[in-house]
């Protein structure tokens, strides 16, 4: 299974990062390969300063070795050796009408001392983070993770929403990071589900990704904005960051594992504003995301 997930995310890498700089048309991926000292490495591919995506980042990586002490605490284990390995992409666009995107698939094993699988599951989802909320744009968003989720089981888009809408909360603003999307984690196998279910759903979620995204790009990509419309989105940015350091697990398991900090931190926007006590004016645009993102929304 770890072979077939691995080798299913650097297909995906190569399709999302080819699609990406065709709608570009000026910048490129960079590739930097790396290896952990402890076990694996990855392969970041990070694109900068271009027409349509100021940063972004589309990055695989498998990691494995001995399990760090603070993960055996959090998975309530002694001594074990793991393997883990996913996709993960984070885009800055330029234009403030454009939503940031995030998005990730992953695949985790632990094992005993003889070797043997002792757990095993998959994770992931993928959620929109506007900065001027367009109703149709979230709509399409939200349908399209619908029929993915649909195409294995009736159950998992309303599930795996709830889990995004609560997942990706601001505690600490009361408020939501985005409009959310997708969040699902250790999905093991059960007596419904078999591991290659796992793998057919998230594969599903993973491929449906661009169907998602790239039509939202396409809509806003070339809609004028000015210094007002720019100022907001780097305050909005801030409160990305603040729930990446703050909240994230998948930043925090980076970390705790001897993670690539480069590749870990590469999902943080490449500027970003923080004004003191800022609240936008009642009846602006700016005003209307913060009340969408004051309480999660049935948008399909």
């Amino acid at each position: 299974m770890k072979n077939k997930f691995v080798a299913y995310i650097e297909s995906l890498q190569d399709r999302i990062t080819s699609t990406l700089e065709k709608i570009d048309g000026e910048a490129v991926f960079q590739e930097d390969l790396w290896q952990r000292e402890e076990g694996g490495g990855g392969r970041t591919r990070v694109i900068e300063n271009g027409a349509v995506f100021e940063k972004g980042g589309v990055n695989i990586s498998k990691v494995f070795g001995k399990l760090p002490k603070s993960l055996q605490e959090n998975f309530q284990v002694d001594e074990a050796n793991f393997f883990a390995c996913g996709l993960s992409l984070v885009l800055h666009p330029k234009n403030p009408f454009v939503p940031t995107v995030h998005a990730n698939w992953r695949y985790f094993e632990m094992y005993d001392a003889d070797g043997n699988i002792v757990t095993q599951w998959f994770g992931g989802g993928q959620d929109l983070t506007p900065y001027y909320l367009f109703e149709e744009d979230a709509v399409h968003f939200h349908t399209t993770c619908k029929e993915a989720c649909d195409k294995h089981d009736g159950s998992f888009y309303p599930k795996y929403k709830k889990q995004c809408d609560n997942y990706f909360w601001n505690a600490h603003r009361d408020e939501a990071r985005g409009v959310g999307g997708l969040f699902f984690d250790y999905l093991k196998a059960n007596e419904d589900f078999s591991m290659e279910d796992r793998y057919n759903f998230t594969t599903e979620i993973g491929d449906s990704f661009l169907h998602s995204y790239v039509p939202i790009v396409e809509r806003r990509k070339d809609m004028k904005y000015n210094q007002t419309h720019k100022d907001w989105q780097e305050v909005r940015r801030g409160r990305y960051v603040e729930f990446n350091l703050v909240h994230d697990k998948g930043t925090l398991f980076g970390l705790k594992t001897n993670g690539r900090i480069e590749s870990i931190l590469m999902s943080l926007p490449p500027t970003v504003q923080w004004k003191y006590n800022h609240v936008p004016e009642a009846g602006t645009k700016e005003a209307a995301l913060i009340d969408v993102l004051k309480s999660p929304k049935d948008w399909v």
